[in-house]
């Protein structure tokens, strides 16, 4: 499985083309597509400052030569030509749920700005339905037990605060991390229209209508699947 998805890692950095305008996805297979990337840069690919979805991911990016955007700056890009990024669980509609690595709010952000948007994952991450996987939403720290209350009412489940080493996990953007139990989405655009209006959520992680394509590394190789209009 990893020289399958080193091969879907290649396929994603072969769709890029130079000047493209790049946002860079967080988790292990973006990486391997950053890592890919700049090789194509060592080998003269020339690319505007690209968008980094995490510190892990920036970190990464420039030890490949790959330039990066000052996403605080006033003149930050808002337009991407191409974003690629990882996902948790994938369905046949092409939507996700992302967040296991916590970057799910610039994750969502590179993704919604990008005119193109491309998941990479392994054949474990496709599933009929999602939910398997617990829905992650970003909480502000202050008020956060009433927000996990607001979504334990409204989806029935009971959300449960990441921990990390010392005390809750803090995202890249100062935020915690709720995971919730769904076991199946019946309906994730019901989900997501749920969540959006709850008062210290920050963004969740069902990505619905976004994936344009979904490159898929299997033990047979790489598999594209194309979202019908």
């Amino acid at each position: 499985m990893s020289e399958a998805k080193r091969q879907v890692a290649e396929a994603a950095a072969a769709m890029v083309k130079p000047g493209m305008r790049l946002g860079l996805g967080s988790g292990s297979t973006a990486l391997l597509y950053v890592e890919a990337l700049g090789r194509r840069v060592a080998s003269g690919l020339t690319l505007p400052p690209a968008i980094a979805t995490s510190k892990a991911t920036e970190e990464a990016a420039r030890a490949a030569g790959i330039p990066l955007a000052d996403m605080m700056s006033a003149d930050a890009p808002t337009r991407l030509d191409l974003a690629v990024d990882g996902a948790d669980e994938v369905d046949a509609d092409l939507s996700a749920i992302k967040g296991g690595g916590a970057c799910l709010l610039r994750e969502k952000i590179a993704a919604t700005i990008a005119d193109r948007f491309v998941m990479i994952v392994d054949a474990s991450k496709r599933v009929e339905r999602l939910g398997r996987f617990p829905l992650p939403v970003e909480v502000v720290p202050f008020g956060w037990a009433a927000a996990s209350a607001a979504i334990a009412t409204g989806l029935g489940v009971t959300p449960v605060l990441r921990m990390a080493e010392g005390g809750p996990l803090v995202t890249d953007n100062g935020n915690y991390i709720l995971d919730c139990p769904l076991e199946a989405i019946a309906d994730a655009r019901a989900v997501a229209d749920l969540l959006s209006p709850i008062p210290g959520v920050v963004e969740h992680g069902l990505f619905v209508g976004l994936a344009e394509e979904v490159l898929i590394a299997g033990p047979e190789g790489v598999t594209r699947l194309t979202r019908t209009p």
